[in-house]
């Protein structure tokens, strides 16, 4: 049986499930840091489908996301000790399975080369050529933002993610969620246009895009 929140703990944490978390995140933590192995099982067990989720959403492979799921875990067990437990942890988790994402997604890219010559040159279209690049720089662009408006775009466009959804992984209001979206796509927006990778269409208002009403 899990233990109780110790008194110290600001809240208990809400998981993945919706339910209130018999132990909170913040109290795990330190069972973790003081070598727990335990904590650590209950850890994995409590976020193991957020994390696939956010990292099979980027790679768009199963075994790929279940690696980086794995890694993500391993970067958690390694640098837990950097956590603000002041902090909500699902935005921390997120931001570390991202970055473990982007990480293989990049390495994806880079051996890609190396393989194309055997691929027979047909497979290779203009159109996917054009994704491709695409895609590239999306990912580029997506590095740039800040870290909560990255997340808060990650879930809502790459995990088909609700608002309502989102403001409860992210602990804050629905309309702080709505105003992180709009601005991470406004970002995304100029900063292709300013590589010259979306044209600008005259008296076009971003601020009326699809998913803000």
């Amino acid at each position: 049986m899990r233990d109780r929140p110790d008194a110290g703990d600001a809240r208990p944490s809400i998981d993945v499930q919706g339910g209130v978390s018999i132990e909170s995140n913040a109290a795990l933590a330190r069972r973790i840091v003081d070598q727990d192995s335990g904590a650590f099982a209950t850890l994995v067990d409590r976020y193991h489908d957020f994390v696939f989720r956010i990292c099979f959403g980027i790679l768009r492979h199963r075994q790929d996301a279940e690696d980086a799921t794995q890694d993500t875990f391993s970067r958690v067990a390694k640098y837990l000790d950097r956590w603000d437990a002041r902090r909500p942890f699902e935005p921390w988790l997120a931001t570390v399975a991202g970055n473990r994402s982007r990480s293989q997604l990049s390495r994806r890219r880079s051996y890609a080369p190396l393989t194309a010559a055997a691929e027979p040159q047909t497979f290779s279209t203009p159109e996917a050529q054009a994704a491709a690049a695409m895609q590239e720089e999306v990912s580029l662009a997506m590095d740039n933002l800040p870290q909560r408006q990255r997340i808060a775009f990650e879930l809502f466009h790459e995990q088909s993610m609700s608002y309502i959804q989102i403001s409860k992984e992210l602990d804050c209001p629905i309309g702080t969620v709505k105003t992180l979206v709009h601005r991470a796509r406004t970002s995304l927006i100029e900063q292709l246009r300013q590589r010259d990778v979306l044209a600008c269409r005259a008296g076009q208002d971003t601020s009326t895009a699809k998913g803000d009403q």
